[in-house]
C-alpha cells in the first residue's frame, strides 16, 4: 500500500465555520442551524459509532431504502428510556423513514447504577447513553430545555415548574426544524401515563400538531428562518394502563379515577379507551439488522441495554415472535382524521411518501417537477436493483446520475420565481436532505473513509491555543476514479484516489482569538431551577455542543462534488474514541463544594485545587473570595502562592476561615487561580464510565457553607454499606464522623460489634446482592445485641427476609412523596429518636430540595413505630417514611426520606435528623448496649 503525504496550508478558523456552510447547489440560507438539526448538510459521524450496520455495505443498503421515500416522523417523550425503540427501529431501518426523537429532559432526576453522579452530571451521562441507543434505533436526537426534577405525580405540578410555553416552544422549534410528516408519542397526555412528565409529553405532542403550523404561534421563529410546518398526522400509543368498569388506574397516585381521555388536537373528551388505529409490527424479523436475524424490537432492546445508569448491566431482551404496538390516531390532515380512521396499515396511510411525492410540497411548481423527481426515483431504483453487498460499487453510476439531477433541481428552484416562499422552503429542505443522503451513499459505494486526529504536539487543545494541527487519513478500497480536491484550490484535482489507497494529510486550523472551551451549552445555577439556561440559543434542541474540530474533505466524482466530514479525535483515546475537546489551561475546584458548619465551631477549612495542563509555573496564585450577593466575587479573604515546581497534581492550597465570617446562614466562597495573567474560577471533570463517550462537566470553584445548629453524640464509630451511587458517607465528616466503608467480608457479627451504628446506603440490597435473605442475618444479630441499623430507602430486594419484622416497601410510586414542600407532622415528637441530641421539629423539614422521599413503606409489623406523617396533595397520609423498632438490646430504623439528596445540598434539618439516628446507640433515653 502506497502512502502519500500532502502538507496543506493553514485554513482560517475552520472549527467555527465548517458547520455553517450552505449545502452544495443551494442558495444561502437564513436558518442558523450550527448543530445541523434540520439535516440539510453533510454530518460528521460519531466517533463512538462502531455498530456494523452503520458502516460499509450494510449502511449503504439502509440508505438505498431511505433514498426512495420521503417518509419522516418524530417521536416525543419525556425522559431517556421512555422511547418505543421497536417503533423507531421499525420505521427507520425497516421502512426507510427519516426519524427523529425529541426527549424533553435528560433524565437528571433518575437513579444511577453506574457511578456517584446525580443531577446535571447524570443528565450528561444519560444524554450519551441515549445517543448510544439511538445508533441502534437509527434516529436523530433532539432535547428540550426542561429538567427532570424528580418523580411528578401530576401534569399540573410538572407544568407549574416547566411552564406550558417553554415545553411547547421546544416542541414547535424541533418540529419546524425537522419538518416531519408524522408525529407520535408513547403517552396520551392523561392519568394513565402516570408520571406527570409523561403526561406533559403526550399532551404537547398533540398540541404541537396544530401549533407548529400556526404562524401566529412563536412568530419570532420565522425571523430565525424556522417557517411554520404542518405535520399530516399525529398518534399516541394505546395506554399501557387498561380501563376497567371501575375506571382507569393512575399508577403515579395509586388511585382508580373516572375514565376520561382528552384529545388535544380536536378538543374532544371521551370515556372510551383509545383503540389501536394501526398496529406496528415490531416483532418482524429483518436480515438487514445483522446475521442474527433479530426482530426490530429485539435489535432495539440492545440499544436500550446501553442506558445502564437506569438498567444496570442487564436488560430483559424481547423474545422472538410476534410483537405489535398499537397506536391511536389523534389528529390528521389527510382522510377523516381525528381518530376516525380505523385499520390503517401504517403510520403513513393516506400520505404520498414516494420520492415523486416531494412535489406535493410545492403545488405551485410546474408539472415537470414531479416528472423530474420520477426520473430520479427510477435511477435510485436501478441503484437498489444493482446493489450487492460484495460489490457496492455497482450502484455508483445510477447514484451519480441521481445526484446530478438533484443538484439541477435545487439550483433551479433556488432561483425560481412564482412559487410562494413557504413552498420553496419546504421543497428545498426535502431536496437538500436527499442530496445529503445520496452524497453519503456514493461515498459508501466508493468505499472511502476518513479519520482525523489531533496531532500529539497539539494535545490537549487549549483555549489559549491559536492553532491546531490535524493528521488526516483517507482510505479507499474501491477503484472508481474518485478525485481528491485540494483544500485551498477546489478546482485543483489531485490524482484519482484509487491510485493511492491511503493518503496521509496534514491540516492546520487557525483560531487567532483562541478556541472556546468545549462545554455543555446548557446549565443552571442550582438544582432547584427546573429548566436550563442556554449559552447559545442557536443550539437549542441539540443533544450536545458540537465538537470544536470537524474537518471536511471534498471529492469530485465525474463532475459531481461530494463532501465527507470527520470529527477530530483526541490522540490515544481508547474505545469509544473521544473527540478532541478544547479545555482551559487551568481547572480550579474546591473540596468539598458544599458543607455545614456546626454551631460552636470557631473555624473551618476550604481547600482549593488547581490542575494545570500543561503545567505552568508562571505566577500561579489562588485567591479566596467571600461572595456578596448573587453575582461577583466579593471580598478577597486571602491570597496564597501555589508551588512553582511541578509536584503531584492537583496543586492544593488550604484556607482556614473564621466562622464569624458566616454573617448569614449560608455563605459562598469562590476560589480564583491566576496563571499567566489569566484568572480561572471554574473546573471541569469528565463524567461517564468505561465504554461511554465522556463529557466535560464544568462547575464554579465555589464552596457553600451553611451554619447549622447540630450536635452528635461524642466518639461515634459508624460504618457504611454503600448503595447504588449515593454519596451520603462523604458528608458524615461534617458531623465529626469518619465512617468505615464496609465490604462483604466485613459483614460478620464479630466485625460489626465495634460500631455504634451501621448505615445502609440507598438501595443497598440491590447493589450488594450478598445482603439478601440470609445475608442480612449478621446485621439483624448486631441490632439484637445492642447496635443500631439504619436502612435508607429501598425499592426492591428488600422485605420480610431482610428486616427484623415484616415490612412491605412496594416498587410502585403511589407511596412516594415527591413534593418537597409538603408539611411533615411528627407523630411522636418526644420519641428518643426525635428528641436527642437535637430536638427535631416540623421546621427541620423546611427548605428541602427535589423530593420528600422514595420507597415509603406501605405496611409494617406493630413492632415498628411510625414517627412522621406527610403526603402529597390528594394522597393518603404516608406514615412509612421513618419507622423505628427496638430489636432486643438495639434498634432498627427504616428511613425513606431523601437524605441522599438533602445532605449534598447542605439542608440543615436533614443533618440534624441524621445526627439523631447515628447517635441513637448513645441516647440516654434509649435502652442500648
Amino acid at each position: 500500500m502506497a502512502n502519500f503525504r500532502f502538507r496543506w496550508a493553514p485554513s482560517p478558523c475552520i472549527f467555527a465555520v465548517v458547520l455553517l456552510l450552505a449545502p452544495l447547489g443551494s442558495a444561502a440560507q437564513t436558518l442558523n442551524d450550527p448543530a445541523n438539526l434540520a439535516g440539510e448538510r453533510v454530518a460528521a459521524p460519531s466517533l463512538a459509532d462502531t455498530l456494523p450496520i452503520n458502516h460499509g455495505a450494510p449502511a449503504l443498503q439502509q440508505l438505498l431504502l431511505k433514498l426512495r421515500t420521503r417518509a419522516s416522523m418524530m417521536l416525543i417523550v419525556a425522559h431517556p428510556d421512555d422511547e418505543d425503540g421497536g417503533l423507531l427501529t421499525y420505521e427507520s431501518r425497516g421502512q426507510g423513514a427519516r426519524v427523529a426523537m425529541l426527549t424533553l429532559t435528560r433524565g437528571e432526576g433518575g437513579q444511577n447504577l453506574m457511578s456517584a453522579d446525580f443531577d446535571d452530571a447524570l443528565g450528561l451521562i444519560r444524554t450519551q447513553e441515549l445517543l448510544a441507543a439511538d445508533r441502534y434505533f437509527g434516529v436523530d436526537q433532539m432535547f428540550g430545555t426542561e429538567v427532570d426534577f424528580g418523580f411528578s405525580k401530576t401534569k399540573e405540578e410538572t407544568l407549574a415548574k416547566w411552564t406550558h410555553d417553554r415545553v411547547l416552544y421546544d416542541a414547535v422549534r424541533a418540529v419546524r426544524l425537522y419538518r416531519p410528516l408524522v408525529l407520535a408519542s408513547v403517552f396520551v397526555g392523561g392519568p394513565t401515563d402516570g408520571h406527570g412528565h409523561h403526561q406533559v409529553s403526550g399532551e404537547i405532542c398533540q398540541e404541537v400538531f396544530n401549533a407548529a403550523a400556526d404562524p401566529k404561534v412563536f412568530p419570532e421563529m420565522i425571523a430565525e428562518g424556522l417557517l411554520p410546518w404542518a405535520p399530516l398526522k399525529v398518534y399516541a400509543r394505546v395506554p399501557f394502563s387498561r380501563v376497567t368498569p371501575d375506571g382507569m388506574f393512575d399508577y403515579a397516585t395509586g388511585k382508580t379515577i373516572p375514565t376520561r381521555f382528552h384529545n388535544y388536537v380536536t378538543g374532544v373528551d371521551t370515556t372510551a379507551e383509545p383503540v389501536a388505529t394501526v398496529e406496528v409490527h415490531e416483532g418482524e424479523k429483518s436480515t438487514a439488522l445483522g446475521m442474527d436475524g433479530d426482530s426490530y424490537v429485539q435489535f432495539a432492546r440492545k440499544g436500550l441495554a446501553l442506558q445502564k445508569t437506569q438498567i444496570g448491566n442487564g436488560v430483559r431482551l424481547a423474545p422472538a415472535g410476534a410483537f405489535d404496538a398499537g397506536y391511536t390516531l389523534m389528529g390528521s390532515r389527510v382522510g377523516k382524521g381525528g381518530g376516525h380512521a380505523v385499520n390503517e396499515q401504517s403510520l403513513f396511510d393516506g400520505v404520498d411518501t414516494t420520492l415523486p411525492g416531494i412535489a406535493t410540497l410545492a403545488p405551485s411548481a410546474p408539472a415537470s417537477l414531479r416528472e423530474e423527481l420520477t426520473k430520479i426515483d427510477t435511477q435510485l431504483a436501478e441503484a437498489q436493483k444493482t446493489f450487492a453487498a460484495e460489490h457496492p460499487e455497482a450502484t455508483i453510476p445510477a447514484l451519480r446520475r441521481a445526484l446530478k439531477a438533484i443538484d439541477t433541481i435545487v439550483l433551479a428552484y433556488s432561483k425560481a420565481s412564482g412559487i410562494p416562499e413557504g413552498q420553496r422552503h419546504n421543497l428545498l429542505h426535502e431536496l437538500r436532505i436527499k442530496r445529503v443522503q445520496v452524497n453519503d451513499a456514493l461515498l459508501l459505494a466508493h468505499g472511502v473513509s476518513m479519520t482525523a486526529t489531533l496531532e500529539q504536539a497539539s494535545s490537549p487543545l487549549l483555549t489559549t491555543s491559536t492553532s491546531a494541527r490535524i493528521a488526516m487519513k483517507l482510505s479507499n478500497r474501491g477503484d472508481q476514479g474518485l478525485v481528491v480536491l485540494s483544500e485551498n484550490s477546489p478546482a485543483t484535482h489531485e490524482p484519482p484516489l484509487s491510485s493511492h489507497p491511503e493518503l496521509l494529510l496534514q491540516r492546520e486550523i487557525k483560531a487567532l482569538s483562541g478556541f472556546p472551551a468545549t462545554r455543555p451549552y446548557f446549565s443552571r445555577p442550582n438544582i432547584e431551577q427546573p429548566f436550563y439556561d442556554l449559552s447559545d440559543w442557536k443550539l437549542r434542541n441539540a443533544p450536545a455542543t458540537p465538537p470544536p474540530l470537524i474537518v471536511s474533505q471534498y471529492f469530485e466524482d465525474e463532475g459531481t462534488r461530494l463532501e465527507m466530514k470527520a470529527v477530530v479525535a483526541s490522540p490515544g483515546s481508547s474505545a469509544p474514541v473521544q473527540a478532541a475537546l478544547a479545555v482551559p489551561p487551568a481547572s480550579v475546584s474546591v473540596s468539598p463544594t458544599i458543607g455545614i458548619i456546626p454551631r460552636g465551631e470557631k473555624t473551618f477549612e476550604v481547600k482549593a485545587l488547581m490542575d494545570s495542563t500543561p503545567f505552568s509555573a508562571s505566577a500561579n496564585k489562588v485567591t479566596l473570595f467571600l461572595q456578596n450577593g448573587a453575582k461577583g466575587r466579593g471580598e478577597a479573604i486571602e491570597t496564597k502562592e501555589l508551588p512553582s515546581t511541578r509536584t503531584a497534581l492537583p496543586l492544593a492550597a488550604s484556607f482556614t476561615i473564621d466562622a464569624a465570617r458566616l454573617t448569614k446562614q449560608r455563605s459562598t466562597f469562590i476560589a480564583v487561580v491566576t496563571q499567566d495573567h489569566h484568572d480561572y474560577a471554574e473546573g471541569y471533570r469528565s463524567v461517564g464510565y468505561r465504554g461511554l463517550t465522556l463529557t466535560n462537566d464544568y462547575t464554579a470553584a465555589a464552596y457553600r457553607a451553611t451554619a447549622v445548629d447540630v450536635k452528635t453524640a461524642p466518639g461515634l464509630k459508624i460504618a457504611y454499606l454503600p448503595g447504588t451511587g449515593d454519596m451520603v458517607s462523604m458528608y458524615l465528616p461534617y458531623l465529626g464522623i469518619t465512617p468505615a466503608i464496609l465490604s462483604a467480608k466485613d459483614v460478620t457479627p464479630e466485625k460489626l460489634k465495634q460500631y455504634d451504628a451501621i448505615v445502609l446506603g440507598v438501595r443497598a440490597y440491590a447493589a450488594q446482592s450478598y445482603l439478601e435473605g440470609a445475608g442480612s442475618k449478621p446485621l439483624l444479630e448486631y441490632a439484637r445485641e445492642g447496635g443500631v441499623v439504619i436502612v435508607q430507602y429501598m425499592t426492591a430486594h428488600y422485605g420480610d427476609a431482610e428486616a427484623p419484622f415484616p415490612i412491605t416497601v412496594p416498587g410502585d410510586s403511589a407511596h412516594n412523596v415527591v413534593e418537597e414542600a409538603q408539611p411533615v407532622t411528627l407523630l411522636h415528637p418526644d420519641n428518643p429518636l426525635l428528641a436527642w441530641p437535637n430536638h427535631i421539629t416540623s421546621a427541620d423539614f423546611d427548605h428541602w430540595v427535589a423530593e420528600r422521599g422514595h420507597g415509603f413503606a406501605a405496611s409494617w409489623d406493630s413492632h415498628y413505630l411510625p414517627l412522621t406523617e406527610t403526603h402529597d396533595p390528594e394522597q393518603a397520609p404516608q406514615e412509612g417514611g421513618l419507622l423505628y423498632a427496638r430489636t432486643g438490646k438495639g434498634a432498627y430504623i427504616y428511613v425513606a426520606y431523601a437524605l441522599y439528596r438533602q445532605l449534598p445540598e447542605g439542608v440543615p434539618g436533614a443533618y440534624r435528623l441524621f445526627a439523631n439516628m447515628l447517635s441513637l446507640g448513645k441516647n440516654p433515653a434509649a435502652s442500648g448496649r
